[in-house]
C-alpha cells in the first residue's frame, strides 16, 4: 500500500508547504451550516474562525446538565462510569476530574508519521463545529480554547494510523494531549511540546473536568474534517477531469452527438446530463459541437461514453455530500447531553437509569438530561467514501484509455505515438506505461473498506466503519488522478497540435496554451516524466486554471 500523503498534493492535501495565512472573513461555527468549502478554506487557505454569539451561553445549559448529573451521582455512560466495557464501574467523585486526564491519556496510541497540517486543521475545525451545535455537555472555556489553537496556529502531532471508525478516539486524543498542555504540536515551523506551543502562542492548557476528557477524543471530526477536504479536491478533480476530456476531443476529433440532450433524455442515468453539458460548455466556440465535424460515426467507448462516467462521479460527490453534511453539522458524540429549553426551565424525568438508558433527574427543577447514542457511529460515510473511490477508479481508467486511443494512428487519424517522425520514434507510447502504472494504484486504492469492520471493547464495541481510512486513503487517489490526467492532457496538447484544427473550444483553447506556456510540444524523444509532474502541479494544481475553467461553466447558456 502506498504512504497516503505523497509529496506533490498541491491543492489537495499536502504537508510539504505551511498554510498561507488566511483571508479576512472568517468563518463562523454555529454547529449548523459547516460546509466543506469552510472546511477547505480553514484547512488549505488558513482561514481563522469564530464561533457564533449563541454558542457559548448553548454550551453552558448543557454543561449545567452534567454538573447536575454529577452532583446527583446518576450513573451515566463515561461521565459517572468507565468507558466501553469497564462501562458498569462507579467512578468515585473525586475521581471523575483526574478520569478525565486519564481517558486522553490512555487512548493517544495512534501511530505513524504525523498527519499534514491541513488535516489536523479540517479536524479541529470539525470538532469545534460539531461541538459548538450542543450535545457534548463540554467546559465552555475549552471550545475557545480550540479555536485559539486553529487562529493561533497551534496544530497537535497527530499521528497518521488509529481509528476504525467507531469515533476517532485513538488519533483524536493526540489534539487532547495539547489542550492539556501535554504531547507535542507544531506552531509555525517548529515542533514542541504541547504547553510550550500553547503559552508561545498566548494561549494556557485547561483543566479538564468530569466528561470532559471523553468528548475530547469523541466523534469523528476527523473522518468528517478529512472528508471535506478529499470532497472538496474531487469536485475540482472533475471539473479538470471534464477539460482535460474536451481537449482530447479536439485531438482527436470526436463525435460530440453521444452528448446531445435528446439522447440522454432518453435514458436519464444521475449526472450524466449534466457532465455532457459541462462537456458542451467547454467545446464551445470550436468546431466540435457539430457533429458534422466528426471524423467517425462511432467513437471508442472512452470517449463516446465520457458524461455517462463523469456523470456517476457528479453522482457519487452528491451523495457524499449528503452523507459529510450531518457529520460536519451535526454532534457525534455518546452520551449526548439535552439542555432543558429556555423557557420551560426543564423537563421531567425520573431520577436513575430507566431501560431505555436514558439519565435524568428530579421533576420540576431539572437542566436536561443525557441520553445513550449512537450518532458516533459513521456507515453512511464510509460507505459514501467508498462509492467516490470506485467512481473515481472509472474516471482514472477512461483517462488512460482515452490517453492510449491517441496513440493508435488508425483511431486517431494521426501519426503513431503521435511522434512527428517514423517509426524508429517511441513518442508517448512509454508514457502508456505510466499511465497505467498509475490505474494500478488508483484500482488497489479503491477497496472497499466500509465492509471490513473491526471490533473494540469485547462485548460493546461490536461494529466499526473505517470512516477515516476511507477519507485517508482517497487523498492519494486524487494526487495519482490528477497526474494521470496531465499523462492524458500532455497527450492531448500533441494531438491538438497535429489536428491541427481551426479554432478549438473555448475550454481546451485555455488548458492548451496553459500547457504549452510550460511544455513545448514533442519533437525527438526526451523524457516526457517531468513534463507531466510540471503539468499536474502548475497547470492542473493552479487554482487560476481552475477557476477560469469554472468561470467558463458558470458563463455557459
Amino acid at each position: 500500500m502506498t504512504a497516503p500523503y505523497p509529496a506533490g498534493a498541491g491543492p489537495l492535501v499536502t504537508d510539504t508547504e505551511p498554510v498561507p495565512e488566511g483571508p479576512a472573513e472568517p468563518v463562523v461555527l454555529d454547529g449548523r451550516s459547516l460546509t466543506g468549502a469552510d472546511v477547505a478554506a480553514v484547512a488549505l487557505r488558513g482561514a481563522r474562525v469564530v464561533l457564533a454569539d449563541e454558542v457559548l451561553p448553548r454550551l453552558a445549559r448543557e454543561r449545567a446538565v452534567v454538573d447536575d448529573v454529577v452532583d446527583r451521582r446518576v450513573p451515566t455512560y463515561g461521565l459517572t462510569t468507565g468507558l466501553g466495557s469497564r462501562s458498569s464501574y462507579a467512578l468515585p467523585r473525586e475521581e471523575l476530574a483526574r478520569f478525565s486526564v486519564r481517558t486522553v491519556r490512555g487512548r493517544a496510541n495512534a501511530v505513524g508519521d504525523p498527519l499534514p497540517v491541513p488535516v489536523v486543521r479540517a479536524a479541529l475545525v470539525a470538532r469545534v463545529n460539531g461541538l459548538a451545535g450542543g450535545g457534548s455537555g463540554i467546559s465552555a472555556e475549552i471550545v475557545p480554547l480550540l479555536v485559539g489553537m486553529l487562529n493561533a496556529r497551534v496544530h497537535p502531532l497527530i499521528p497518521g494510523t488509529g481509528s476504525i471508525g467507531a469515533s476517532d478516539l485513538c488519533q483524536m486524543a493526540h489534539a487532547g494531549l495539547v489542550v492539556i498542555g501535554e504531547g507535542r504540536a507544531e506552531h509555525r515551523g517548529e515542533v514542541l511540546d504541547g504547553g510550550t506551543a500553547l503559552r508561545r502562542a498566548g494561549l494556557a492548557p485547561a483543566e479538564l473536568g468530569p466528561k470532559d476528557g471523553h468528548v475530547l477524543c469523541s466523534a469523528s471530526p476527523l473522518a468528517a474534517g478529512h472528508g471535506g477536504l478529499v470532497l472538496h479536491g474531487a469536485a475540482a478533480l472533475l471539473t479538470l477531469a471534464q477539460a482535460v476530456t474536451a481537449l482530447t476531443f479536439e485531438g482527436f476529433r470526436a463525435n460530440t452527438s453521444p452528448l446531445d440532450a435528446r439522447v440522454l433524455g432518453l435514458r436519464p442515468a444521475p449526472g450524466q446530463s449534466r457532465a455532457a453539458a459541462e462537456l458542451l460548455a467547454f467545446l464551445d466556440g470550436g468546431e466540435l459541437t457539430d457533429p458534422r465535424r466528426a471524423r467517425r460515426v462511432q467513437d471508442p467507448v472512452s470517449l463516446r461514453c465520457a458524461a455517462q462516467v463523469h456523470g456517476a462521479l457528479h453522482a457519487a460527490l452528491d451523495f457524499a455530500g449528503a452523507a459529510l453534511d450531518p457529520e460536519l453539522n451535526g454532534s457525534g458524540d455518546n452520551p449526548v447531553v439535552l439542555a432543558a429549553a429556555e423557557d420551560t426551565g426543564g423537563t421531567g424525568g425520573e431520577s436513575g437509569v430507566d431501560p431505555s438508558g436514558v439519565s435524568g433527574g428530579e421533576p420540576g427543577g431539572v437542566p436536561g438530561e443525557i441520553l445513550s447514542s449512537g450518532n458516533f457511529h459513521t456507515p453512511a460515510l464510509a460507505l459514501s467514501f467508498d462509492t467516490l473511490a470506485l467512481a473515481l477508479t472509472q474516471t482514472a481508467a477512461l483517462s488512460a484509455e482515452r490517453m492510449r486511443r491517441l496513440l493508435a494512428p488508425a483511431l486517431s487519424g494521426l501519426s503513431a505515438n503521435l511522434s512527428p517522425y517514423g517509426p524508429e520514434r517511441s513518442g508517448f507510447a512509454p508514457l502508456a506505461k505510466t499511465a497505467q502504472a498509475l490505474v494500478a494504484e488508483i484500482r488497489l486504492l479503491s477497496t472497499p473498506v466500509s465492509t471490513d469492520p473491526r471490533h473494540g471493547a469485547d462485548g460493546v464495541e461490536d461494529d466499526s466503519t473505517n470512516a477515516s481510512l476511507g477519507a485517508r486513503r482517497l487523498s492519494t487517489m486524487l494526487v495519482r488522478l490528477r497526474q494521470l490526467l496531465a499523462v492524458e492532457a500532455v497527450t492531448a496538447a500533441q494531438a491538438v497540435d497535429l489536428a491541427a484544427p481551426a479554432v478549438l473550444g473555448r475550454g481546451p483553447a485555455l488548458l492548451h496554451r496553459a500547457v504549452r506556456a510550460l511544455v513545448p510540444p514533442l519533437d525527438d524523444d526526451r523524457s516526457c516524466g517531468a513534463d507531466v509532474d510540471r503539468v499536474s502541479e502548475d497547470v492542473l494544481g493552479s487554482d487560476e486554471v481552475l477557476d477560469a475553467l469554472r468561470a467558463l461553466l458558470e458563463g455557459a447558456p
